[in-house]
């Protein structure tokens, strides 16, 4: 502590000034934090159209991590006594590194091993073992596939082994390569040409053509196992549905059209469910209500929507019950409240803030169990608060976005309240949007699809490795094997084992 003692003025007014321009930094620095908390807190629960992306929230906050690590590490450069006590604080906090990394050991040992006072021989009583994560950038290999020719000099026979199966006949990429590709664009969000751009870093000039035929074939390879995807998620007792937007290119009107991308999910596991979660997209032109009831031929069970207006059809067949979203509710009360005070408004969301109070006690029990916490603690909130809406709504102007927002809830209220008899109900629709973030991230990157049939790719694709991701597979290596089994004949009648959760990850190699 003597030479930072040493490194500050002894001026009593500089001493001041130096204090306070220090408080004046801190103080901004909270302040920008908060700032962005607000805007976190308004990316989760405000409208759609005010939030921002939750990766531009990141960044900021990661702009003020960096300074922050800055600062500290000026402030270990001239305290050595504090560097040893944030190292030593490090070491107790980091945690173990995965048990399946390949380990490179270096013994850093002394010179000598004789005792410096005796010069007796010293003996090993112990070690200290620390470990730090390395990486290796991404190394391109060539497979080299030899297949000798043997002839008879007797009959003149030639024998020689056949080629094995490759998804890209005549072509350079392996199945591992082609899935990297496909990975990079779906999960990482790479576009094409920048995967082309990072492959010429290395040598390796690779078109964008190139890489999208390889994208294309894939596709079409794996379309069996999308399309039996969906079937298993028809077979489901209670599915979420959404769908968002994908811009496609229109040759013939030199601009872009807007498909739509349907969302269809399972997530049993917030009630214990046994079937493992997945996602299917499914790729339509519009957003007409043919679309879902085509894509949910023989559904049977809940299906928890927004309030979108396309999927009434469904329940008008006697076989699907809607299920609708608090959250949208919550939404419309929220964007009121925020632009000032709204004492109706600002009620309403704290009546809701207290259904969900509920849903946080019971999240993981059985269905039974949430179903009974559901009627003793949420049934008393949700009796009081129709009458409540209705009185509201009588008191005041039905021009308003007020009115609105109390209509929207009354007019699908009974499907707002399915989740009070059904625990396997949640009380919005959040599982299936989370599962469209993806999508609007490759969305923004690639900016659209060129076709109608690269929009089906990309339905396709993201759902085996949206569904692969849900269920804590890497993807990179599912496609690998997935694309490994198909080229290699695996048959069409036990297609379900290609299904992302059947995977079975091959034990790593020990170093």
């Amino acid at each position: 502590m003597t030479g930072l003692a040493d490194a500050l003025p002894q001026d009593v007014e500089a001493l001041q000034a130096l204090i306070l321009a220090e408080r004046a930094a801190h103080a901004a620095e909270a302040e920008r934090l908060r700032q962005i908390i607000k805007e976190m807190q308004r990316h989760r629960f405000g409208r759609r159209a005010e939030t921002l992306p939750i990766d531009q929230l990141e960044l900021a906050l990661e702009e003020v991590q960096q300074e922050a690590a800055a600062e500290a590490a000026g402030e270990e450069a001239r305290d050595p006594e504090r560097r040893i006590e944030r190292a030593a604080k490090r070491r107790s906090n980091r945690g173990a590194l995965p048990e399946h990394l390949p380990r490179i050991e270096t013994v850093v040992d002394v010179e000598d091993k004789a005792c410096p006072c005796c010069a007796g021989a010293l003996h090993l009583i112990g070690e200290d073992r620390a470990e730090r994560l390395d990486i290796v950038p991404a190394q391109l290999r060539v497979l080299v596939v030899r297949r000798p020719k043997y002839a008879c000099r007797t009959c003149e026979v030639v024998v020689q082994a056949p080629a094995p199966a490759r998804l890209i006949e005549g072509g350079i990429p392996t199945e591992a390569t082609v899935a990297h590709v496909v990975v990079s664009k779906y999960a990482d969000h790479l576009p094409l040409y920048r995967q082309a751009q990072i492959y010429a870093r290395q040598g390796i000039k690779l078109d964008r053509s190139t890489l999208a035929d390889w994208t294309g074939r894939a596709a079409f390879l794996l379309r069996p196992v999308h399309e039996h995807l969906l079937q298993t998620l028809r077979r489901s007792s209670k599915l979420f549905a959404d769908e968002t937007t994908a811009p496609v290119l229109d040759p013939g009107r030199g601009r872009t059209k807007t498909g739509q991308l349907w969302a269809y999910a399972r997530d049993d596991r917030p009630w214990g469910g046994a079937d493992p979660p997945a996602v299917a997209y499914v790729y339509a032109p519009d957003r007409k209500a043919e679309r879902p009831m085509a894509h949910l031929a023989g559904f049977s069970g809940v299906l928890q929507v927004d309030g979108y207006g396309g999927y009434r059809p469904l329940a008008e067949q006697g076989q699907v019950q809607l299920a609708f979203c608090w959250a949208h509710v919550r939404r419309r009360f929220y964007e009121l409240a925020a632009a000032g005070p709204a004492p109706i408004a600002s009620e309403a969301l704290d009546r809701i803030k207290a259904l969900y109070a509920v849903e946080a006690e019971i999240r993981g029990l059985d269905p039974d169990a949430r179903r009974s916490a559901r009627q003793h603690k949420s049934l008393p909130l949700i009796e009081a608060l129709e009458p409540w809406l209705r009185a509201k709504l009588e008191t005041i102007s039905q021009k308003t976005k007020l009115a609105e927002a109390i209509r929207y809830a009354l007019s699908r209220w009974v499907g707002l309240t399915v989740f009070i008899d059904d625990g396997r109900v949640e009380l919005d629709n959040n599982i299936v949007e989370r599962s469209i973030r993806p999508l609007a991230l490759s969305r923004k990157n690639s900016l659209f699809a060129g076709s109608d049939g690269g929009a089906e790719h990309w339905a396709v694709l993201a759902s085996l490795i949206e569904t692969a991701k849900l269920n804590d597979i890497d993807p990179q290596a599912y496609i690998t094997s997935v694309i490994t089994r198909i080229v290699a004949g695996h048959p069409q009648s036990d297609i379900d084992q290609l299904l992302p959760w059947r995977y079975q990850a091959k034990p790593a190699a020990v170093v």
